[in-house]
Parts: structure tokens; sequence; C-alpha cells
């Protein structure tokens, strides 16, 4: 049997998510992100097209690295303004019955015991549709919006977010037992006390008391994604992952990245197939080759370059060269700071080679602009070489991606066997994921040990290895 290829919807509560510019193009309505009918409408866009889940990002920091401040962002609409994705869930989820839901949610800035109750809440009013996107946050801005002078330093945030994880464990798992509320009205008893327990953690980070206030939901613990691609977010995605957000300067790039973390996965005692790769993805379909280069021409036309440099970062303002400076020159002017820049970039690569880096949604293994066909022949060398699961898919425009991806490009799909004919109802996102019946944690995942009321006399979290 072919492999069915997972499509989630990659979304902000935003405006400006990835696409910097496209908020001008005359089709787009992201300017709607504050209504609540923009929301319903694209869940249920969603649901039609059988999208595995729609996959919503979030930062909790504004972009003011560039220039100095944040003026660029504002101006770009740079992930700015924007609203909390969780709060989406319940309203998409009112108006489908199967569509998933994965929100981002930071483990460096506030504390699990409020989060844990958060996420059981939406589990249980999804009927057990919902994963966490687990980050732990890169802008100085969000340190400082937290009360700290700057950034909590790389691999100290994923050491935080490990006992972070521990601790909603064995909220999640550990806390009640399946049975705990019986309902009975005769004795006047809602919750058996003898099967809820306090969890009792003290670790470096977190003393958490419990119990859990949540009674168990059909999941329980959420799917758990997770995107970091340096060497400490693999590590913690092999230990406690179940789909990940992969990319690569190639598909064999991409297919090495997914073999290492499979690697580190079975060293924690996990399966090689509890873990999901999915890659964002850029698609630009039309029904004949004039109508996508259009739309090509369109995106390309609109794009804005500063917005993408405000996103990226960038501590240095490349508008300010002409656009055949080489980068080596640039460097060789500047202060010995600049030196950072040949790690980013060759020396004889002009300046504006590298705007067109920034500005550019056409690089990267995971771009293709085609009729159906086309675009249904690429995805599937992706997922057979590339070794990947699925895509987010990323918007230029709303609801117009997702709505050309679902017209034109699912029937492909499902004539070549690649993409789901329904639903299965009823069904959990991690059943989705991973097959009926597997609603919850695998019993080799980390997470699963707190099962075992015995686990959670534990104190210390196991770390996560670093190399």
């Amino acid at each position: 049997m072919p492999k069915k290829i997972h499509v989630n919807l990659f979304e902000m509560n935003c405006v400006g998510h990835i696409s910097h510019g496209l908020w001008v193009h005359p089709d787009n309505n992201r300017h709607r992100f504050n209504d609540i009918e923009f929301w319903t409408e694209l869940a249920q866009l969603l649901e039609q097209g059988t999208f595995d889940a729609v996959f919503l990002a979030d930062v909790i920091g504004a972009y003011d690295g560039f220039r100095g401040g944040p003026e660029t962002a504002l101006r770009e609409s740079v992930q700015i303004p924007n609203n909390d994705p969780l709060l989406l869930i319940p309203a998409m989820a009112a108006v489908t019955r199967n569509l998933g839901f994965a929100a981002t949610f930071s483990t460096t800035y506030e504390p699990p015991f409020a989060f844990a109750r958060r996420m059981s809440t939406l589990d249980h009013l999804t009927k057990g549709r919902v994963a966490w996107n687990v980050v732990t946050s890169y802008l100085p801005n969000a340190a400082r919006n937290f009360g700290l002078a700057d950034e909590v330093e790389h691999d100290r945030r994923y050491a935080i977010a490990d006992e972070y994880l521990d601790v909603l464990y064995k909220l999640w798992e550990g806390s009640w037992d399946d049975d705990a509320v019986i309902r009975d009205v005769d004795n006047r008893v809602y919750t058996d006390p003898a099967k809820v327990r306090y969890i009792n953690h003290v670790g470096e980070n977190y003393r958490v008391a419990g119990p859990h206030l949540s009674e168990p939901s059909r999941q329980r613990t959420p799917v758990i994604y997770q995107a970091g691609a340096s060497d400490a977010g693999r590590g913690f995605a092999a230990k406690h992952a179940e789909a990940v957000f992969v990319g690569g300067f190639s598909l064999d790039d991409v297919r090495a990245n997914i073999e290492d973390t499979k690697d580190r996965a079975v060293a924690y005692g996990r399966d090689r197939d509890h873990i999901k790769f999915l890659a964002g993805a850029a698609v630009i379909v039309g029904r004949t080759d004039a109508e996508v280069d259009r739309k090509v021409a369109e995106f390309r036309r609109l794009r804005s370059v500063e917005g993408h440099l405000a996103h990226a970062g960038a501590g240095l303002d490349w508008t300010r060269y002409h656009p055949d400076e080489r980068v080596a020159d640039i460097i060789a002017r500047q202060d010995p700071g600049h030196q950072r820049l040949t790690s980013r970039f060759r020396p004889e690569q002009t300046v504006g080679e590298v705007l067109e880096r920034f500005g550019g949604f056409d690089r990267g293994p995971f771009f293709v602009a085609g009729t159906p066909k086309v675009v249904a022949d690429e995805l599937e060398r992706w997922v057979d070489h590339g070794g990947i699961d699925g895509i987010n898919l990323r918007q230029f425009l709303t609801p117009g991606t997702a709505a050309d991806f679902i017209e034109l490009v699912v029937p492909e799909l499902r004539r070549r066997g690649r993409y789901r004919e329904s639903y299965d109802e009823g069904e959990t996102l991690r059943e989705r994921l991973f097959g009926a019946g597997r609603s919850r944690l695998p019993a080799v995942h980390p997470g699963a040990r707190y099962r075992d009321p015995a686990a959670l006399a534990a104190t210390t979290p196991e770390p996560v290895p670093v190399g």
C-alpha cells in the first residue's frame, strides 16, 4: 500500500505569519484574523479537505533585532499583532467533528500546572483532537516580557523543558486513575478519592504538589509536536516528540536528520515508528502552467524582503548596500563582530543574492509550483525519497492556498492512494497518526511510566543528553 500523506495547515493567530508582504494581496483575508468567523470558516474548509489538523504557531515577543527595534516588524506585520492560539481551538472545534488542532506553547516562562489543566480542558472539549507543539522561545524580547534581562541560554532552556514535561506527564498520566470518576449517585460519591493522588514533584526548576485538577481526557497527554533542529532539540525530540517538524538543505539531509532522531529515540527505549516527521512545504498549484506562473510572479512581486529580514533577526541591514557588493567586502569594512557572517554566507555571494535568499519562498527541498500532477509527483518524491510522513502547508493566501490544495491536489493524491478518502469517525488525533486504538501514549514512551503510582515517588527527572 502506498504511504498516505499527512497534511496540516500551517497557521498563526496573526496577519503576517511566514509569507511576509502578501497581506496586501487583494485575495488575502488575513486582516480578519481578529474575527471568530475567520477561524470557524477556515476550520470547516480544512475539514472538507480532510486535513489532519491546523498547526498553530506562536511567539511571545516582538522581532526587534533588526534595525534596533520593532518598527519594521510592526510596519510589515511580522507576527505582530498576534493573539493567543489556544483560545481559537474551542471555536474551531465547535464547528467541526474531526479536524485536529496543534497549538504552540512555550515551556520557558510560564509554570506547568496551569498549562496542564488548559490542555486537558481542550482535549476534553475536542474529544481528543489536540496536540501541543513544544517550544522553548528564542526571542530576546520574549525574555524581557517575562522579567528577565536576556534569553535563557539555549541548552538550559531545553533542560527546563525536559523537567516541565516530566511534571506534565505526572499530572496527565499518573495523578488520576482511568476509573477515578464513578458518579455514584446513591452513595453521593462523584470521584473515588483512593484513585486520585498528589504528584509531589520536586525538581531543580519546579515544585508541584498536585493533584491534577482535570479528570483523564481521551488522550490524557496531547500529541507532542516539536521542531528543534539543534543537537539539544533533536535529543529532546527523540525522548518526547510524536511528530517532529523536520528540515534540511536537501532531501538527503532530511532523511539523515530523520534517521538520527529515530536512532536517538531507540536509545530511550522507544520504537522507531513512534515518531512522524513533517516538513514545512510551500505549494503553489494552478490548473494550467500559465496560472501557476501568474501566481508565482504575483507572490514574488508582493513579498517583503524587509519583513523577512526582520523575521530572521538579521543583525545587518543588507538593504543599505548595493546589490553587487560581495559579502567578503562588507565583512572587511565592518567591526570584527561581522565575521560571524562567514558562518551563514559565502564570501563570494553578493548582497543581491543574500536578499533573494531572505525573501525567497522557492528555496529548499520543499517547494513546488505546478499543475496538480506536478505537485503530486513532488509530494510523493518528498515522502518516498526524503522519508517524511507529511507536510505543514505554508500559506500564501488565506483561504486561497488551502482551497487550491483541497480542490486541485487532494483529488490527485486520492487517485494515487496517497490521501485519505474520509476521516475515521470519532478517532483521536493520536489515532489518526498511529492507528486505531492508540489514543494514549505508547507504553515505551517516557511519559507513560507515571501510570505506575510508584513512579510518582521519583523526584528527579531524567536529563536529556546533549551531544
